[in-house]
């Protein structure tokens, strides 16, 4: 079963309150039903059927047909068909469908909004597996009104979701993996969450391993670029004749660099503080080398 199944059996299982069970099915027949003299509902998800199923009967005392079909083309998985036939405009008044955003009182208040898109996420949204693929979940929505509503409810709680036109429906998504882990939370999914919360650690933890080994190996790079040139001013010296310029300390340093290359300036100070007794900081050291530089560079702009 994907990520998204799994979260969706979570939540297909929980228990709420009439007025939440309400504004979870308002979202659920709102978005999926066909509008003529049946509400139809179609879902790939047994537990989303179930759950359907359940909150029919426990609201309405309306037990809805069930029939099974293999998906269009190339889908092979099964499809689960939900249909009510009676006490239509009851059902939907009740549900404060008639029009593309529901009456207000579905989602007067904090959890009202939770089960509404809970019921919402049950028939129109997929959420990647974080161990397997980027941070993305996504709603996929018929109209800009209705996909505009739905990004208010979901910025309500700060989850910074965005609309992309796609094709002939919209879809209202969130990137960032902490948002998505919010809201997971604000659904309810529990188990989903602590699953989530584990990988996106773990790869954050990873990625910031990652940098900081590479931030290290660029530092090392660096380090011997600089002593590589730095063995080239001592070598030009040396073969104009004017290494018999530098200053004792110069000198020293020069001797020092080229006898110990792959030395980092830190560690090349504390060897000449240790063998010479003269006592040496990192940038001592490397104001000496840089001496040197400037003064192989006027050599090489007067030759």
């Amino acid at each position: 079963m994907s990520f998204t199944g799994e979260v969706k059996d979570e939540v297909s299982k929980l228990d709420f309150m009439e007025a939440e069970n309400i504004s979870e099915l308002s979202a659920i027949v709102g978005l999926s039903y066909e509008f003529n003299e049946q509400i139809k509902i179609v879902t790939e998800n047994s537990s989303v059927a179930r759950r359907i199923y359940s909150l029919f009967k426990s609201i309405y005392q309306i037990y809805p047909s069930v029939s099974v079909r293999k998906g269009y083309n190339y889908n092979k998985k099964m499809l689960y068909v939900l249909e009510v036939k009676h006490n239509i405009n009851y059902v939907l008044k009740s549900l404060g469908i008639n029009d593309v955003v529901p009456d207000d009182f579905i989602w007067s208040d904090e959890e009202l909004v939770r089960a509404y898109l809970r019921g919402l996420f049950l028939v129109s949204a997929s959420v990647n597996d974080p161990k397997k693929s980027r941070y993305h979940l996504e709603f996929h929505l018929n109209s800009l009104k209705y996909a505009e509503f739905v990004q208010k409810l979901l910025n309500g709680f700060n989850l910074n979701s965005k609309i992309l036109h796609r094709d002939n429906r919209f879809m209202v998504y969130i990137k960032e993996a902490e948002k998505i882990g919010d809201f997971l939370r604000i659904i309810g999914a529990t188990k989903a969450v602590l699953y989530y919360e584990d990988i996106r650690i773990y790869r954050d933890h990873k990625n910031m391993t990652n940098r900081l080994n590479n931030c290290e190996q660029a530092n090392v790079d660096r380090a011997i670029e600089t002593a590589n040139a730095q063995i080239k001013d001592i070598e030009f010296l040396k073969e104009s004749d004017a290494f018999e310029l530098l200053s004792e300390k110069e000198a020293e340093a020069a001797i020092y660099r080229v006898k110990y290359p792959d030395a980092s300036l830190l560690e090349l100070s504390q060897i000449i503080s240790l063998e010479t007794g003269n006592k040496i900081t990192k940038s001592g050291l490397y104001h000496r080398l840089n001496k040197i530089k400037k003064f192989v560079d006027r050599l090489r702009s007067k030759n």
